[in-house]
């Protein structure tokens, strides 16, 4: 077995389903002998719809769910709005879509393409050596694989198994998540109430259904396996957001604790931990599960490498050095929206004067902007690597003119395979046609340093950016990414 994957949520399935694109042998353990009925996440931002989009997925899940370009927090009474309207994507706003749907078209993904998800396996032992993993089940089976990627949430045994630390910390602070239907005429945005009493957090579904992520003060010495009841969540809305918000309906509910923390580390040896097994959060900004998928995109591909026997003896290292600074700041301004939240009586005062000022610096704002959306984030260039102006950063959607007909680069990329993007035809990449796609567009890039050439990687990243460069540039920087000829 190439690789097993440990847990069939949305990070394990993009995986495997990325995997099996790339014609790598993968099964997937999943502890649950059913599929569970919990939809916490309800949000897709814009960069992880562009890697469902190089996957074929981003279409049928965008008209599903529901656009939204704003978000409109509401503090005492102020409407403000923070802009989500990217012009650098083709997806100008964040999708509201509960993670059941998102699950079960990367299911089906993965299912078509061969990958064999085994329910009811729970994982008890690990132990690996130089040539592979070998996991240990709960009924005395026994699984091997050359690599072990955990993708099995918060309490992650895989995590457990490895001795890896989980540093940070429980919040003190019960969460009610709700589905609620509600009469009130709200904006056609993210809506955050912020009040003395607490926070929540308003994105709507469609038909006058609302996700509300409710965080009381008055509520926080129930018990977090009490129920949630229909009047609790009457009365939370209307102290919070201080209007009758006409709560008609309640279909589902639950209440939790959320954590702040990461691992210590995403690799050790074969071994490699992704989406929650990795990092845990506040539910403000909505961010986990389209962190999770991006970890699945940048790992996918290395491993896939790896596999086949090409990849440079740094690339899995990458992942780490990657996905992990990611994964910090990704907690660090969740933890601060949860800070502006949760705040102490004398901030309280002074917020709805300080908020407006911070959203409206435009510095700050668009910093926040593509943190939450993901189109910020940029990898350092790795060491014996040629560097250049793009190098690690996103490459956007090229439109592309290929033999008079129009395209785009996403169209290219998801099976795993290198795009050596060039405005003049060339032979360079001919020795790596079985990991490197070659295409020639007949319009320029539209690069932003005006690059004649572009290394793109798998997951959609700058791996090289050159003005005309000569075929042996070209073949010196394929080798250096992918391996001999």
């Amino acid at each position: 077995m190439g690789v097993i994957v440990v847990g069939a949520g949305p990070t394990g399935l993009m995986l495997a389903g990325d995997l099996a694109a790339a014609g790598i042998p993968v099964k997937v353990l999943e502890r649950r002998a059913e599929e569970s009925n919990l939809t916490r996440a309800f949000a897709v931002h814009a960069r992880t719809l562009e890697l469902l989009d190089m996957r074929g997925l981003a279409g049928g899940l965008v008209r599903q769910g529901v656009r939204l370009p704003e978000v409109r927090p509401h503090i005492k009474g102020r409407e403000l709005i923070f802009n989500m309207r990217h012009p650098e994507s083709r997806f100008p706003f964040v999708l509201i879509l509960g993670q059941a749907r998102t699950e079960a078209a990367l299911e089906e993904r993965a299912r078509e393409l061969g990958v064999e998800i085994v329910r009811g396996a729970e994982v008890s032992g690990l132990a690996q050596d130089a040539t592979g993993v070998t996991l240990t089940l709960e009924d005395g089976r026994e699984e091997r694989a050359e690599y072990v990627v955990g993708c099995d949430g918060a309490h992650s045994a895989v995590r457990r198994l490895l001795s890896v630390g989980f540093s940070g910390r429980s919040y003190d602070t019960r969460i009610l998540l709700a589905d609620v239907l509600l009469k009130a005429d709200l904006p056609l945005a993210v809506n955050p109430f912020i009040g003395d009493d607490g926070a929540v957090l308003l994105p709507p579904y469609g038909d006058g259904w609302y996700r509300a992520t409710i965080w009381d003060r008055a509520g926080q010495a129930v018990p977090i396996e009490e129920p949630v009841g229909i009047e609790e969540v009457r009365d939370a809305l209307l102290r919070i957001s201080g209007q009758d918000l006409q709560l008609a309906e309640m279909r589902w509910s639950t209440r939790f604790l959320s954590e702040r923390r990461q691992a210590r580390h995403y690799r050790v040896g074969r071994v490699f931990l992704a989406g929650d097994a990795a990092h845990v959060h506040s539910p403000l900004g909505a961010m986990g599960m389209s962190t999770g998928l991006q970890d699945a995109a940048n790992l996918s591909w290395k491993l896939a490498a790896a596999h086949q026997g090409w990849a440079p003896s740094w690339l899995l290292d990458t992942y780490e050095s990657e996905r992990h600074p990611v994964g910090r700041a990704v907690l660090r301004l969740t933890d601060l929206l949860r800070r502006l939240a949760d705040a102490p009586a004398p901030v309280r005062l002074i917020r709805p004067y300080v908020a407006p000022a911070i959203l409206n610096n435009p510095r700050i704002s668009e910093s926040a902007r593509l943190t939450m959306s993901g189109l910020g984030i940029t990898y350092p260039v790795p060491d014996g690597t040629p560097g250049s102006p793009l190098a690690g950063t996103r490459v956007p959607d090229l439109p592309l003119t290929i033999d008079g007909r129009a395209g785009r680069l996403y169209e290219h990329l998801g099976d795993g395979r290198f795009v050596l993007l060039t405005a003049s035809p060339t032979a360079a990449a001919e020795p790596w046609r079985d990991r490197v796609s070659t295409i020639t567009s007949d319009g320029p890039l539209l690069l932003a340093d005006k690059a004649s050439s572009v290394l793109v990687r798998p997951d959609g990243y700058a791996a090289w950016t050159a003005t005309y460069p000569g075929i042996q540039q070209i073949r010196d920087v394929l080798s250096q990414w992918c391996g001999p000829a």
